[in-house]
This record gives structure tokens, sequence and C-alpha cells, in this order.
């Protein structure tokens, strides 16, 4: 059975599954997104969806992939009845390299865009 599939799972049920696989509280992970409780609340609940920036940094800090999130395919959670045990030190390891994933995907894209508005003002320069 495709527990996440989406016959058996909305949108927002595999963002709290994928969310609590991964240690977070709702707290903590609206933080690490830069959004408001209520929102991430919302996202959840199945009331409103994440615009495509917030979508792509959601899936990077709970290590899933954007179409599992959207349809329950690919890189996702397992099946609710498999448990891993993970040692706390090495669960808080992975939170922290997500942290990290996901500060770096931000800064990637503020060069970009840094390095965008860079060559149009040297083109409004020649």
């Amino acid at each position: 059975m495709n527990w996440y599939g989406p016959d058996a799972a909305t949108f927002g049920d595999r963002i709290s599954a994928a969310r609590e696989a991964s240690g977070l509280n709702q707290t903590q992970l609206a933080k690490s997104l830069g959004v408001k409780l209520a929102t991430l609340k919302g996202w959840e609940q199945d009331l409103s969806e994440p615009r495509a920036n917030k979508l792509s940094m959601l899936a990077g800090l709970l290590n899933v992939s954007v179409m599992w999130l959207l349809n329950g395919e690919g890189e996702g959670v397992d099946d609710p009845n498999t448990k891993l045990v993970v040692e706390k030190g090495l669960n808080d390891m992975l939170l922290e390299m997500r942290e990290l994933r996901t500060v770096l995907k931000g800064s990637s894209d503020r060069l970009g865009m840094l390095e965008k508005r860079f060559r149009e003002q040297l083109r409004r320069q020649e």
C-alpha cells in the first residue's frame, strides 16, 4: 500500500508525516522556513499551500522530494508501520545538516539575484 500516495494522504498529511519523521515540531519547522506558525498549520491542515520557493525549502529541510510532497511519488517518508530507531546524537546531526542545506539554498538564491542585478547594471553602463 502507498501510505502517502494521493489516494491515502493529502498534501498536508505528507508535510506532517515528514516533519514528524524529521523529529521537528511545528514551531521548529516554521522558524526554519521563515514562516509564521499559523502558515505552517494551514499547510498541514490543507487550508493553503506554500509558494514554489517555500515548497522547495520545505522539501530540502524535510529531506523529501517536492514531487513526494505534492503527490506521494518519489523520495519521501517510509510506511508508518516501519520504524527506524536513530540515536539522539545522530538525529541532531541530521537536523543540523538539513538546516544548513536550507540556509545554503537561500544563500545560493540570493547570490543568483545579486549576480542578475550586477549584470543589469553592467549593461546599463555600456
